[in-house]
Parts: C-alpha cells; structure tokens; sequence
C-alpha cells in the first residue's frame, strides 16, 4: 500500500455536507440547516488538516482506540500476560496512547458519491503496537443516510491474539455553530440512570450509581448549565445507556438542543457506555476562521465500552477473541424542533 497523505473528503447530500480526512477519521466540519435554512458549521475543528497532525487540539473530531478514556497506570492483564501502555495522560493511558488511531493515516477503502454518500476508512495495527496484543484490522464508514441523518459505522477484527478495543468518536459539538461561544444553554437529555464514578485521577472506581438527585441526573432534558457548577470543571463522566427506547437495534443514548438556531442531534448506539464531556480543558484554541474555542465551547458524547473496563471484572468485557468482531455503530440524526 502506498503511502497515503492526509487530505481532507467531503460527503454532501444537498442539505447537509460533512468534511473528514484519513488522519484519524477525523470530522472537520459539519454543516447544517438552522430554523430558518442558515447553514452553519457544528464541529469544533481546523481548516487544514496540519493542526491535527500537530496535536493543537488532542483528539478533535478522531476516532481514539484501538482503547477509548482511561486505561489505569496503563497496565493490565489478559490471559496471564502483563501488558504495559504508555503514560500519556499521567499516571493513566489515555485514548490509545502516545500514537492512537486519531493520529494515524487511513487508508480509504471505498468513496461513494450520489444521495447516500459514504467513505470507508481502513487502518491495520499490528501487535505491540502502543503496547496492545494482537494485530488488529479496523474499518470505518461514514454514510449520510439521509437528509439530516449521519451513520458511522465501526468494525475491528482480531487477527491473532486476544485484545481489548474500545473505539470512540471524539467530535466537539456546538449545536449553535462551530464558533457560536459556550453550549452552556444548550439542553441535554441521557438515556443513562447511572454513571460510573471516578477517583481523583478520572479512572471509574468500579461502583456504579444512581444519577437521581444527583447534579449528574440528565434522565430529563436539562441545560447543561443548570448544575455544571457542582460537579468541578465540569461533566467529564461515563454513563451507563440503560433506559432509551431502541430503533435498529440501536439505543436511545442522548439528545441535544440548542434554543437559538432550534437544530437538534439525536444519537443512537449499541454501546454499554457513553462519555459526556463539556470541554473543560480546551482553552483559547484558535479553530476554523479564526474562531477561538473556550472551556465548554463544545460537548463530547462519546459512545464507547466503560473506561478501565480491561482492569474492571464488574464492567462489560471490551476483549475481544482471536476471529471475532468487534462492531461499534453510531446515528447522528440531526433536526428542527
């Protein structure tokens, strides 16, 4: 295989038009339709691809793996071998490490044109790589299924050994446009009643609790404001999907709103978990046209097994076998409401 260059494709279907590049399956931009037919861009994001490679923003729009969030002082243990990761995000490995899948060139597989638009992303880890076991053959395909409908669909194949893979799709949402200021007014429900809560270096204890009562409870539509100030930086957790009506054998993970332009995000998933994070570290990132993101500017909703879960018997395996497949699919159903 030649070796391929960063660039950056588009999916356009008339109403909306989405721009990624092989670097890491990234999503640079994705326009849409307000209210009253005004396009505008809802992903944080770059105009080229070299601050991606540069790492200005870490994992901005990417595909993480080959294991999303948290792996704890970066060690764990399958099938009576130790395995170390390295430390990116002291004293935990974080996102695959120092060079996951966000920053690696993929090979496009397949480019399709016409109404359903779609590219197919291919990458081969190999064994040891990052300090994973096992060589590893992952696809991704974005399509837009419809007018205002996203899929991505993720698959992984261990070729050889036993693996963990927890892959996650890292966009920054604004609802209100990529440079439209914080998503602090912006309404969020999850169809999740229990998160797993973290120590002090973000890594899940193993308890699983109750959201109700909680600053944490988004079981009802809520501004993401509302309580945000209660728990520290702001929402940095792992929920729990157990209670969204399904479609597609897909469930309900969360919904988003943002009262000026009235655009809507529906996500469906067939994860265990998702990652709700509200950009709490980003900090005067200079971003598309000039625009400079703030903390909170953009929300995460990362579908993904449970962080640390290799190193948490109680959580939901993310190994998969020697054969098997590992299958992650996210809907993106954006609207007006």
């Amino acid at each position: 295989m030649a070796d391929q260059k960063p660039q950056i494709f588009e999916l356009n279907n008339g109403t909306m038009q989405v721009k990624i590049t092989n670097l890491g399956c990234t999503i640079t931009s994705l326009s849409l339709p307000d209210k009253n037919g005004n396009l505008a861009d809802v992903v944080l994001g770059f105009d080229s691809v070299e601050p991606y490679l540069n790492r200005v923003a870490p994992y901005f729009g990417a595909i993480v793996g080959r294991v999303a969030n948290r792996i704890k002082d970066g060690k764990f243990t399958l099938n009576g071998v130790d395995y170390t990761l390295p430390v990116n995000r002291p004293p935990n490995s974080l996102h695959g490490g120092n060079k996951g899948f966000d920053i690696v060139v993929w090979e496009v597989a397949g480019y399709k044109k016409g109404e359903k638009p779609s590219i197919t992303f291919k990458y081969h880890s190999r064994d040891g790589e990052e300090g994973y076991p096992g060589d590893l053959s992952v696809t991704a395909t974005y399509t837009l299924t419809s007018s205002m409908t996203m899929r991505l669909d993720m698959e992984a194949v261990a070729e050889n050994k036993a693996t963990p893979v927890s892959l996650a799709q890292h966009t920054y949402w604004n609802l209100g446009g990529h440079n439209s200021g914080n998503i602090l007014d912006q309404s969020v429900q999850i169809w999740g009643s229990h998160v797993t809560p973290v120590d002090q270096n973000i890594v899940p204890t193993g308890e699983i609790m109750p959201v109700k009562g909680t600053p944490f409870d988004f079981t009802t539509e809520k501004k993401v404001g509302a309580s945000i100030h209660e728990v520290g930086l702001g929402y940095d957790h792992n929920y729990v999907l157990d209670c969204g009506e399904e479609k597609e054998g897909l469930k309900h993970a969360a919904k988003v709103k943002d009262p000026s332009s009235s655009r809507v995000l529906d996500l469906w998933t067939n994860t265990p978990g998702m990652q709700f994070y509200t950009a709490n570290y980003v900090n005067g990132i200079v971003g598309k046209g000039g625009a400079v993101y703030g903390k909170h500017s953009g929300l995460c909703l990362e579908t993904q097994g449970f962080p640390n879960a290799v190193n948490q018997p109680n959580f939901p395996s993310v190994v998969i076998q020697p054969g098997e497949k590992y299958e992650h699919t996210m809907l993106f159903e954006f609207s007006i409401e």
